[in-house]
């Protein structure tokens, strides 16, 4: 059971790579947390016995963003077992990575409607029934700033985020919840890794002055201050967290 004071966040995507850090940082933070995955059952419910045997408070729900009923969906879920929500965070996306010119109308389709359609679904239902004061955190890409081959449609999904996050910060001002989004740069998840050689992958390190990768936990770190008390001055900004490399 949860405390009448205790916040309460939904993490899109929060079973794996960064969602997973986020979700443990926040649950740290003493934040219970709604767990959305798609698929991967086994890691979600890893995640909350985790979570709950180091006295946190966490439920998954599997639930595929493509359905527009899945926001009014994760909501419903967190106000049952906490009460209400204070945090969104969009954290869930697809990339596909192609020249514009060789783009399908599914690959086209696909991106758009989880990166896109998802994330304006789940911000119009945090603007509808997020407790005042809250805090809403997307995620938008560095591969805005760096322009590069074959980014074209999942660039121009989070350009939309990014434009959402300004005008949404000033529709929500009335109430104090903050609307910001994290912008990152090559992060060592599995899904960046999946299908790149050990020469490709030390070659987009070096493009960091760091002369590395971002971990998880460089991003959860971000999210959790965005999310937390000590942020209510930042509002309708992008954070680009990215150790400098654009």
């Amino acid at each position: 059971m949860t405390t009448q004071s205790q916040r309460a966040a939904i993490v899109t995507g929060g079973s794996r790579g960064i969602g997973a850090a986020i979700t443990r940082r926040l649950a740290q933070d003493g934040i219970a947390v709604v767990i959305n995955y798609a698929s991967g059952r086994d890691a979600a419910e890893a995640l909350v016995a985790e979570i709950e045997t180091a006295g946190g408070h966490a439920i998954a729900m599997q639930a595929d963003l493509a359905d527009p009923a899945t926001p009014a969906r994760l909501f419903d879920a967190a106000e049952r077992a906490f009460g209400g929500v204070d945090i969104l965070v969009n954290n869930a996306g697809v990339m596909e990575l192609a020249p514009l010119a060789e783009v399908t109308d599914e690959a086209f389709a696909r991106q758009t409607s989880i990166n896109l359609d998802s994330v304006f679904r789940s911000l119009r239902e945090a603007a509808r029934r997020l407790r005042d004061g809250g805090r809403i955190v997307s995620f938008s890409s560095s591969v805005i700033g760096l322009y590069q081959p074959g980014y074209g449609v999942y660039a121009a999904t989070k350009a939309a985020i990014e434009a959402m996050t300004h005008i949404l910060a000033k529709e929500l001002g009335s109430r104090s919840i903050t609307v910001n989004a994290v912008a990152p740069g090559p992060v060592e998840t599995r899904l960046f890794l999946e299908g790149k050689s050990e020469q490709q992958v030390r070659a987009i390190a070096a493009m960091n002055p760091f002369g590395r990768l971002g971990q998880p936990g460089d991003i959860a770190g971000i999210v959790a201050f965005l999310a937390g008390s000590e942020s209510g001055w930042i509002n309708g900004q992008i954070i680009r967290a990215n150790g400098g490399v654009v």
